[in-house]
């Protein structure tokens, strides 16, 4: 029947008949299939997969009809799609962020913003951040204590909250700290509503809804200054931070970015750009502190000034421990043929990136942890798939990178971590993706200087 679908649309039929893969069944109602999905994403992700294969189909609250794709040649159609074809997912992070959001935009308009995006995460501003993160993670470092074990979450958060601050702001100032107490419980309490439905209205303060919005109106109030501050600055076309860059640049016809959307684009770098980060690394230490042979000679390049090791030690962290779950699209043409699938228009889309990772073909032995992997060959770029895939992967992806390489690198450098025969820490569901249950719990030394 797929290939009939084929013949179809390649003889002028369009759209081609739907063909839907094979889903829950009917007799499990919508909403019992949308709280097991919620509720234990990537066990049911994983159960459906072993029966169904590599896309199957879902019914959700919030999200509505799902497919789900766990097959990284599947994912690769999905990546390489048109804009036209398929589009952001709907709802999604922008209904949080503001609707100016990069998340939200889709077509010629999230084209526009992700050149303009692009620029400050540049090559050639890589060397001003690096600096940034050494600092920060000598700082934080400094207070560790020793011989006892500690959550390294709470820690790494500090670090990369301190790191996309600085980086979006340039130097510190009053304002800094009035934004670190609005960015955590913001980003802790949306992360908890982000999966919910949007109520029309907040229904006050006091509600969940309300106190997310107070802090919205506290941040759009701090930003505002600091924009004003950053345009009286006579020193702005010199300035390297990513607010200087975003005020210096322009679309392709001249015109600049609105500030409404600076402010939604600079909560989603701040938000986005250190909690993922942040679980991420505590989940590298949680891993090299039970990888003894992995560890030692992590150690010993980071006194060689090198970094393959680390790079690979990093991603297939990343590989084994996902922080985010799945990437997600919407078809926007009439109808989108995805194998032997044909979806219709407003069907929902998403790649499991766990699935993906753990896919046998492109990553043989997946339960292995093996960072040699990555140095004997290359992935494929749609099954390691951490941060998304195609147009709308995630546009602070470089920076993440270097972030994590020189945090990794600064603390071999300074601190020996001590090894553990204990089991892994288990995956538990929390803020914008999934954490270590204990947080990362590792015991250090300080190294003593030769």
């Amino acid at each position: 029947m797929g290939s009939a679908i084929i013949h179809d649309s390649q003889a002028g039929r369009w759209p081609p008949p739907v063909r839907l893969p094979p889903g829950a069944p009917r007799i499990i109602p919508k909403a019992v299939q949308g709280i097991a999905f919620f509720a234990a994403r990537r066990q049911v992700t994983e159960s459906l997969a072993r029966r169904y294969g590599g896309a199957f189909r879902l019914d959700a609250p919030v999200f509505g009809r799902l497919v789900v794709v766990a097959d990284p040649e599947l994912a690769k159609q999905v990546f390489t799609s048109r804009p036209d074809d398929l589009g952001a997912i709907k709802p999604n992070l922008s209904r949080l962020l503001g609707p100016g959001s990069v998340f939200g935009l889709d077509g010629a308009d999230h084209r526009r913003r992700r050149k303009l995006l692009a620029q400050p995460f540049h090559a050639s501003n890589m060397q001003n951040y690096e600096r940034i993160v050494e600092e920060e993670t000598l700082r934080e470092i400094a207070g560790w204590p020793e011989a006892e074990p500690f959550a390294t979450l709470p820690p790494m958060k500090r670090v990369t909250l301190n790191v996309i601050l600085r980086a979006v702001f340039g130097a510190e100032g009053a304002e800094f700290d009035e934004l670190r107490d609005i960015i955590v419980p913001w980003a802790r309490l949306g992360a908890r509503l982000s999966v919910l439905p949007m109520p029309a209205r907040t229904y006050g303060r006091y509600t969940p809804w309300g106190r997310l919005a107070e802090w919205r109106r506290k941040y759009d109030t701090v930003i505002d200054r600091m924009i004003g501050k950053a345009l009286s600055d006579p020193g702005l076309a010199d300035r390297a931070d990513i607010l200087a860059l975003l005020l210096r640049s322009a679309y392709e016809d001249g015109s600049p970015m609105s500030r409404q959307d600076i402010h939604d684009d600079l909560l989603t770098l701040l938000v986005a750009g250190h909690e993922t980060t942040a679980t991420t690394l505590a989940w590298v230490f949680e891993q090299l502190s039970r990888h003894p042979q992995v560890l030692s000679a992590l150690a010993q390049e980071a006194d060689a000034d090198d970094s393959e090791l680390r790079q690979a030690a990093i991603y297939e962290v990343q590989r084994t421990r996902s922080v985010i779950d799945f990437s997600g699209r919407r078809v926007r043409a009439p109808a989108f043929e995805l194998g032997e699938w044909v979806l219709p228009r407003d069907y929902s889309i998403i790649v499991s990136i766990s699935q993906c990772h753990a896919n046998p073909d492109a990553f043989p032995e997946p339960g292995r942890f093996d960072p040699q992997r990555y140095i004997e060959s290359r992935p494929s770029p749609f099954a390691w798939i951490p941060f998304g895939g195609g147009a709308r992967r995630c546009a602070g992806a470089a920076f993440a990178k270097m972030e994590m390489n020189v945090l990794i690198r600064t603390v071999l450098r300074n601190m020996i971590i001590e090894t553990t025969q204990a089991p892994g820490e288990k995956l538990r569901a929390g803020g914008l993706g999934f954490l270590p249950k204990d947080g990362g719990r590792v015991t250090v030394r300080k190294r003593q200087a030769p």
